[in-house]
């Protein structure tokens, strides 16, 4: 994958265990626009809040980023830890120290093993040369089971250039920021103030419309860097190549939520759900996320069980202005209830048949108004509990 300007490196540092890849690197050869979403939650890790204040400036040089310890609940020497993790990596690179940033996901409340990290890394920096981006998506794994990447090349005043991104997610996934991950690179040249406009509302769209267990993590971030090495002209609202770089960039971000859900601890369904004909978007995400969230709703996923009812309940709770005489739902294409009230026939087993499937889609139309959104969700199972009753083992 050929994103000019950029470096990556990922090493063994045995963070929480030994035999896989945990600490990893991106850098841009020159300084690079960036801009970031950050986890709503009031519990900020230590590596969220030192980003939140070196982001304010716009620009940086690189993003260290480790697995297997989230350096959240730590107190001060969390963000100790954090400021040495960023320090060191700046002096092997040779730039400010403030110029690097800093990611961690993995368990709450334990401190980092610092020994471990600064041993890990002189041998990151040193990988620079001959590290991938698929080696970074690989080491910020932690429940996931497959690595998630995408990318995306495009045109600007005659210079090709690429829009690349990997994510990490499986639990702990739940939108404003939903625990994961997501770094995105870009050789475009991209207007600063307007990459985090666009970046922002791509990631409303995507990251901010996918739920696996309605939890909210102390460490969700979302970055991305554009560090202009294609030489092209530079994009701003308006200018001649703008819509396309913002069509492709949602194209990544969507692609790399939709692989976080499809990836969701004990998942066996990928389920879009969408809620159209409401009062506003505002309502109708409201009520979309009430049934993507539903336990209820999501066990009936996966016991393939078209129980319409649980559906209707959630929206009914969402707090989205709802006439239920009005309402109609459809599995797919089959549809469950007309003006409220449950279709009869053999609508029952066409359902259910549509729930056996590995991807289907839920639509509610509440025939209020023009208000539409959609969010993706997946079943909950019995691994569910599984993977998570084990986490600190």
């Amino acid at each position: 994958m050929d994103i000019k300007g950029f470096t990556f490196s990922a090493v063994e540092a045995a963070i929480k265990k030994p035999g896989r890849l945990d600490l990893a690197l991106i850098c841009s050869e020159t300084p690079a626009a960036v801009a970031a979403v950050y986890t709503t939650n009031k519990v900020k890790a230590a590596p969220v809040l030192l980003d939140m204040e070196r982001t304010i400036n716009g620009t940086c040089r690189a993003i260290v980023v480790n697995s297997g310890n989230a350096n959240a609940c730590t107190g001060t020497q969390g963000m100790d830890d954090a400021v040495e993790t960023t320090r060191l990596v700046a002096e092997g690179l040779g730039v400010t120290e403030d110029a690097v940033l800093v990611s961690s996901t993995g368990v709450i409340g334990v401190p980092l093993p610092m020994e471990r990290m600064r041993a890990g890394i002189s041998p990151l920096v040193a990988g620079l040369c001959s590290g991938t981006l698929d080696d970074v998506a690989r080491a910020i794994m932690t429940t996931d089971t497959f690595p998630k990447l995408e990318a995306r090349k495009g045109v600007a005043g005659g210079k090709e250039y690429t829009i690349a991104g990997i994510a990490k997610g499986a639990g702990m996934i739940m939108p404003n920021m939903a625990t994961m991950l997501a770094f995105l690179v870009t050789d475009a040249a991209v207007d600063t103030a307007w990459l985090r406009t666009v970046f922002s509302a791509g990631v409303e769209r995507s990251f901010n419309a996918i739920t696996v267990d309605g939890d909210t993590s102390t460490n969700d971030t979302a970055f991305i860097m554009a560090n202009g090495a294609a030489a092209n002209p530079v994009l701003v609202d308006g200018a001649d190549g703008a819509a396309d770089f913002v069509r492709l960039l949602d194209e990544v971000l969507l692609s790399l939520a939709k692989l976080i859900v499809k990836d969701g601890e004990g998942a066996t369904k990928f389920v879009e759900i969408t809620v159209k004909g409401a009062r506003s978007d505002v309502d109708a995400k409201r009520a979309a996320m009430a049934v993507a969230n539903s336990c209820l709703v999501k066990t009936a996923f996966f016991g393939q069980d078209a129980n319409w009812g649980r559906i209707f309940a959630a929206v009914g709770y969402s707090g989205a202005d709802v006439d239920p005489d009005w309402a109609e739902l459809f599995f797919d294409d089959v549809q469950m209830v007309r003006n409220g009230v449950f279709v009869g026939g053999d609508a029952e087993a066409r359902g259910s048949e549509v729930l056996k499937q590995k991807e289907f889609t839920v639509t509610v139309d509440l025939h209020l108004g023009d208000g539409a959104a959609t969010v993706y969700t997946s079943d909950l199972s019995y691994d569910y509990v599984k993977i998570n009753a084990d986490y600190r083992t």
